[in-house]
């Protein structure tokens, strides 16, 4: 077959998908006016982990399911719009990761507003300003993003998904690396970046911003400047990727948690985020692991955060594998509500990534 026949079959292809894609959004419209009759929340992470699910079982190549995935995502955020338009709050400015986790999960076909601090983010939510929010939770080298913890106290709202991004560094800049006179980051990016900095660009002065967009920003404008940053931010600024991936470790993930005012039904693969206080006593945090062995529940994370409200008195957070309505989690969270003086139920969502 020449080049001719082939692109004419691509040709075709095209026009079989255009066709599918409408009929889809024929039914999308029809579930949308379903939901809205019926107050059912519009964004369903349950729905949308069980079709990309199926997606990758059934795919047999030659797309990657990442390359799948990616695809899916826009059809299913054109389909968000397409029921209601939806809004997005995300610590910003553009270009953050938290843009990034953002765009991961709801894609470009939805609105979204960059808020300048976690406590802004959940503000909008509860206001119903936006219809979701995306925060950091955990990135694998720092630890917890403790802010985040210290909000979901007291916040009435719950954690719907989860988003886990790679996080990849890059020197950005509009002079050669060789003009660099001054480099612009967080603090945090500077410490996973040392010994790449130590050993490329040795006593170059190191400025602290407030954020990388930040510090793209002004490396966009100040000559001699540069910045470390995600290439999404080289793109919206105008700069060059004069090298990629300079962070020291190559497992630098942040996981990121989607706040709303709705519960997540259960999918099968769930994971589940709550918060507990003890009581002051020798053997207090021991006995509220037990529950969790006494009916095979596997905890995946724990930390632990000072109340705020009486010295030596702590909060821990726990993430454990399974719904909240799943028969063996809610014998376990009511022994341990048994137990503790103060528990709270932070939402049940598709593990997904």
């Amino acid at each position: 077959m020449n080049l001719k026949r082939l692109r004419k079959e691509i040709d075709r292809i095209d026009g079989s998908i255009v066709e599918l894609l409408n009929q889809r959004a024929k039914f999308i419209l029809k579930v949308g006016r379903i939901k809205n009759a019926t107050g059912e929340s519009i964004y369903s992470p349950a729905r949308e982990n069980e079709i990309l699910k199926r997606l990758m079982k059934n795919s047999k190549g030659p797309l990657d399911k990442e390359a799948l995935s990616a695809i899916y995502r826009e059809i299913m955020s054109s389909a968000l719009s397409l029921e209601k338009p939806i809004k997005i709050a995300y610590l910003g400015p553009i270009a953050t990761f938290s843009h990034l986790a953002a765009l991961k999960k709801f894609g470009s076909s939805v609105g979204y507003i960059p808020c300048d601090s976690i406590s802004n983010v959940f503000l909008e939510v509860e206001k119903g300003t936006v219809d979701y929010g995306v925060v950091p939770v955990e990135n694998s080298i720092e630890g917890a993003v403790t802010y985040t913890l210290d909000m979901l106290v007291d916040s009435d709202l719950k954690v719907c998904a989860q988003i886990i991004l790679d996080i990849s560094h890059n020197l950005l800049a509009k002079c050669p690396i060789n003009k660099i006179k001054r480099l612009y980051s967080i603090p945090q990016v500077f410490g996973q970046c040392r010994m790449w900095l130590n050993e490329n660009l040795p006593g170059v002065e190191q400025v602290e911003v407030s954020s990388t967009t930040r510090a793209a920003q002004i490396a966009a404008k100040e000559k001699g400047s540069a910045c470390i940053a995600s290439s999404f931010a080289a793109k919206v600024y105008g700069l060059k990727v004069l090298a990629a991936d300079i962070e020291d470790s190559p497992y630098n993930i942040t996981r990121f948690l989607v706040i709303g005012d709705t519960d997540v039904p259960v999918t099968g693969k769930d994971r589940t985020s709550i918060l507990f206080s003890i009581k002051d006593r020798v053997g207090a945090l021991h006995d509220m692991l037990l529950p969790f062995k006494k009916y095979k529940i596997n905890m995946t994370k724990i930390e632990s955060r000072p109340s705020k409200k009486k010295a030596w008195d702590y909060l821990f957070f726990v993430d454990f594998n399974g719904h909240y309505k799943n028969p063996n989690v809610k014998k376990a969270l009511s022994d341990l509500e048994d137990k503790c003086k103060f528990l709270k139920i932070l939402g049940s969502y598709p593990i997904g990534d």
